[in-house]
């Protein structure tokens, strides 16, 4: 495969840069994997394509405000500084944007009196060294790590926006988006049709910003993420297996990580770091359908859903976006995706 085998044109204007004005109120578009055949909804109207016991499965990670400025001690250049994830108390990889090359042992200052030291380069990414807890230096003068594309600075309603209303564990430095449609309300209407909720943890990463560089996918190197899926969660979809209801992943993040967890051929209980890099021929041992916000053009996420649904049908399901001005990216639409059926590994349920 090629990376040029998930390329499309998307219009700048169809980039959304702020959210809804309500997190339900954005459009849905509900793909058949098996056929292809595409519906556009609302969603609001996600409830009516829910069978009673569904299981959906929530990521509720949530995101620190994981951007930073300062500038180097000594020039005085101004440096930005974007989180990738954290290594230890005072310790972390970032991402460091500057006028001038910064080189390990530069020093940073922060506002009041904290600062970082750069350690040593770590591919895309540098390792660095924070004067007190890293955490509570992000909290104190983070600002909402909105992702590149939407081309504006944070502003006050990002704080609330740019996070699920169910998000509890703190560690991602970009949202789950395909979770920021729901409401309240909205997860009560999924609970009236008779869904159940279950949750994992994967802490996203700035590396899922990251382009895929290759021209051959298979030499793309997955970034790493921290992620949880809990005995509690593999219980719940054991159950529903049992009784015949299928799993539905809100989500690329819940996605991989329930087939990491599931990668040695039956979901466990798992704890730790995944690069799981999924491309059309894997078949996915737990999930039955996704919800799934529309991604960037060659992007390992688009990867992903065609893989579940079918390179083709994904693609053609695009360009019906694009041609029916659906919003794009973080802020943007969603889509209801039902899977190819050589895309499933055991029997499912879809």
């Amino acid at each position: 495969m090629r990376r040029s085998d998930f390329h499309f044109d998307l219009p700048d204007a169809l980039i959304a840069r702020h959210p809804a004005p309500e997190r339900s109120g954005s459009r849905l578009l509900h793909l058949a994997g098996a056929t292809g055949a595409l519906v556009d909804r609302q969603f609001r109207d996600l409830p009516q394509l829910l069978r009673q016991g569904d299981l959906l499965v929530f990521n509720d990670t949530r995101v620190i405000p994981a951007r930073l400025f300062g500038h180097k001690l000594g020039s005085g250049g101004r440096v930005e500084i974007m989180l990738e994830r954290l290594t230890g108390a005072r310790a972390a990889i970032v991402q460091l944007r500057a006028s001038k090359p910064v080189r390990p042992g530069a020093v940073i200052a922060l506002a009041g009196a904290d600062t970082l030291t750069v350690v040593d380069r770590d591919d895309d990414f540098w390792r660095v060294e924070f004067s007190g807890d890293a955490h509570e230096i992000f909290e104190r003068h983070g600002e909402m790590p909105l992702p590149p594309y939407v081309a504006r600075a944070a502003e006050a309603e990002d704080s609330e926006r740019y996070q699920t209303v169910y998000a509890r564990e703190p560690g991602a430095v970009a949202a789950p988006t395909a979770g920021l449609h729901f409401d309240e309300q909205l997860l009560q209407a999924c609970r009236g049709a008779g869904a159940e909720f279950a949750y994992v943890t994967l802490h996203v990463g700035a590396g899922t910003f990251q382009p895929v560089r290759v021209d051959n996918v298979a030499e793309h190197r997955m970034h790493s993420e921290l992620y949880v899926v809990p005995a509690v969660t593999c219980a719940a979809v054991a159950a529903a297996r049992a009784r015949g209801s299928r799993v539905i992943a809100i989500g690329t993040t819940a996605v991989r990580s329930l087939e990491s967890a599931a990668a040695g051929g039956e979901l466990r209980p798992c704890a730790g770091e995944t690069q799981l890099f999924i491309t059309p021929g894997k078949r996915f041992r737990v999930i039955d359908a996704m919800v799934t916000n529309f991604h960037l053009p060659e992007s390992t996420l688009l990867m992903l859903v065609s893989a579940f649904a079918g390179r083709e049908h994904v693609l053609h399901a695009y360009r019906h976006a694009v041609e029916q001005q659906y919003r794009f990216f973080s802020y943007g639409d969603a889509m209801f995706v039902e899977p190819a059926p050589a895309a499933l590994e055991r029997g499912g349920t879809a």
